[in-house]
């Protein structure tokens, strides 16, 4: 059966370290450190997004992570009405911001963004090794 947590999270900045926290702690919790690096860089992107650009004055967001078998599942969710796409452009070489999306792409297995009734979310998905396998012998 598969395993899931949640935690809303109030627009401030200092909620972007709090995600950065949660997830850490779930993820240790389940004994599924392999990508707890890739995945904690992830959550600090997608809810600096959410912050940034989702999440309108008032309202919060919520990251949530499930872990089905071998796969670790990062969703953050925002209830603004800002569209998404997650083919962002490459980001001008001299822009201090616009690399978040690129950044989450290229570190996760999978990437999308799933239209909600309200607002989006964002998801990235990790092959991660199982505590009872040894490196190597990742289960996909």
């Amino acid at each position: 059966m598969p395993l899931s947590r949640h935690r809303r999270f109030p627009r401030s900045r200092a909620s972007v370290r709090d995600a950065r926290t949660f997830v850490r702690q779930v993820l240790t919790g389940w004994g599924h450190t392999d990508r707890l690096d890739d995945i904690t860089l992830c959550v600090s992107e997608l809810a600096t997004n959410a912050l940034l650009h989702g999440a309108p004055p008032g309202r919060e967001y919520c990251v949530s992570l499930s872990l089905d078998g071998s796969v670790i599942r990062l969703a953050v969710r925002d209830s603004g009405d800002r569209q998404l796409d997650t083919d962002v452009p490459e980001a001008d070489r001299e822009a201090c911001s616009g690399r978040g999306l690129r950044l989450a792409r290229e570190v996760a297995d999978d990437m999308g963004v799933t239209e909600e009734v309200v607002g989006k979310s964002v998801w990235v998905a990790f092959k991660s090794v199982s505590p009872s396998e040894g490196p190597g012998e990742v289960a996909y």
